[in-house]
């Protein structure tokens, strides 16, 4: 007898064929935070849909996991808060959205409730959830690894399960044998283990014969307002050393648009900039160098395979808050994947031009080939099939 396509899907993604029989059409609960939270969980929705194509999905969710028909009761944007200060400015909104959440989410029950990343808002709507006996899952491991190690005890309260992205994290979660399991990292899958140049210039319509430096002060608005004035003085003095450079800054949303014109328009309206709306990736493949904030893009930046300068700058309130209670070397994910330095760093004070500029020369004009390699390790040991393992994973709790 053939297989239908569905019961195709199900022998390739799930673990036994008895999940489609036992949930004919489930209701998962989503919740995400940001841009990146919305690219896991749209994997994570195609893969589920494989098996169960009526499935229904509602929470938070952003552009992409809504074109699959996901259900929003509230916009990705009220999680999009980083920093104690930012967080403590809207903390009644914050916890007037997660009660509404727990409220919708235990009068009618979902058959497993997955908070994706936003840790500090998905933890505590999770434990809630499975005091009453809701089955949850945290897909991306906070950052337990590098402080508060204790905080797991907590996550363990909080979740039934742990997807994590990177292998050292399931180690760690081992140690304490809390719930965890690496599925890879979904931009892995994603992003062809080479990424050609020449080709995302033709795309993009940018020079072919001009070194190109891509600013990338962050997606967030906080991130952005604190790390443009560096990035565009740094450019403008590179632009006096070489007038060939080119400069192309990829932003995530029409608004976060806007508020960079804003900036540049202060800080140094004579620059000549090519600004690119959602096409991040086509453009960090189309660059010589990067010169960016620090989070999940840099990872991309990896595995795209471009060298980059990774810089950060948080609240003056919440860095002084937190400094001591950080222990790793580093704080990007290449050097951390890595367990060395391979691309530098700049936190908080560091962040300066004069600091930037030598620092972004060296990586436009000079040979990178060696970490290029080390880059397509990294790629090599995150491509597992990410949303396919998440799915398996969420569909084996379910099956308990």
């Amino acid at each position: 007898m053939t297989k239908t396509i569905k019961d195709q899907a199900i022998s390739q993604t799930s673990p036994s064929p008895h999940h489609s029989a036992t949930v004919s059409a489930p209701v998962f609960g989503i919740v995400v935070g940001e841009h990146s939270g919305d690219t896991l969980g749209a994997g994570l929705m195609t893969s589920l849909m494989c098996v169960y194509p009526n499935a229904k999905f509602i929470g938070i969710g952003g552009p992409k996991m809504e074109s699959l028909g996901f259900e929003s009761l509230f916009d990705m944007d009220e999680l999009s808060v980083m920093g104690i200060f930012e967080v403590l400015g809207r903390l009644k909104r914050l916890f007037h959205v997660k009660d509404c959440l727990a409220e919708q989410f235990i009068e009618n029950k979902p058959d497993v409730f997955i908070g994706i990343d936003a840790p500090d808002f998905n933890l505590r709507l999770e434990r809630q959830l499975k005091k009453k006996g809701i089955k949850t899952v945290h897909y991306v491991s906070p950052s337990v690894w590098a402080w508060r190690e204790k905080r797991i005890f907590k996550i363990e309260a909080a979740t039934d399960m742990v997807l994590s992205l990177l292998p050292f994290e399931k180690d760690f979660y081992d140690k304490y044998e809390v719930p965890c399991t690496f599925v890879g990292h979904p931009l892995a899958d994603d992003i062809p283990l080479s990424s050609d140049k020449i080709e995302a210039r033709h795309t993009l319509d940018l020079p072919l014969d001009k070194k190109i430096l891509a600013l990338m002060p962050g997606s967030r608005g906080g991130e952005l307002s604190r790390l443009s004035a560096p990035f565009l003085l740094s450019a403008s003095q590179l632009l006096e050393q070489d007038p060939q450079l080119h400069f192309v800054v990829p932003m995530i949303s029409e608004k976060r648009t806007e508020q960079f014109n804003l900036l540049k328009n202060k800080i140094a309206p004579n620059l000549p900039v090519t600004i690119i709306t959602n096409k991040t990736q086509q453009v960090m493949a189309a660059s010589d160098c990067l010169l960016m904030a620090s989070g999940t893009v840099t990872l991309e930046a990896a595995l795209v395979k471009r060298p980059m300068v990774i810089c950060y700058k948080f609240n003056t309130f919440t860095y002084h808050m937190f400094k001591g209670l950080v222990k790793l070397e580093w704080f990007s994910l290449p050097n951390l994947l890595a367990n060395k330095t391979l691309v530098p760093e700049l936190l908080q004070g560091k962040v300066t031009v004069d600091n930037i500029v030598p620092l972004v020369r060296e990586r436009l004009y000079q040979d990178q080939t060696s970490l290029e390699d080390e880059y397509m390790n990294i790629h090599i040991a995150l491509k597992q099939n990410a949303s396919k393992e998440a799915a398996r994973a969420v569909m084996d709790l379910m099956s308990k």
